[in-house]
């Protein structure tokens, strides 16, 4: 519609000088069009990602709750199960590595003689 009336409003002008316009190609207000769709885009984006974020903390506040209702009816128990665990995958990582060796404590170790 813009684009139409501003093809008559030119050509009308231009005839009054003698010239004939064959085709008039409005290049600006499409650009200007694109960008302010880039722009929509962005700003539909940043409001998903910030739905997106408050989403996120939510769920991370409802951990922290839960995980706090946990230690408060486990007790420690919870906590030192959770030690346990890491010692467990610990030693696994270290027994797995060639450039470390175990060595019980006590006196004749490497040559398992009684005492």
């Amino acid at each position: 519609i813009v684009s139409q009336k501003v093809n008559e409003s030119l050509t009308e002008r231009a005839s009054q000088f003698g010239l004939i316009l064959d085709d008039i190609s409005i290049t600006h207000l499409q650009v200007a069009q694109q960008e302010a769709e880039k722009a929509r885009f962005l700003v539909e984006k940043a409001e998903q990602q910030k739905k997106a974020a408050v989403i996120a903390a939510e769920g991370d506040a409802q951990a922290a709750v839960l995980l706090a209702k946990s230690f408060g009816q486990a007790g420690e128990g919870l906590v030192e199960l959770r030690r346990i665990e890491a010692a467990e995958d610990i030693a696994y990582q270290l027994s797995k590595s060639r450039n470390v060796t175990y060595l019980p404590q006590g006196q004749n170790v490497l040559l398992n003689l009684p005492t």
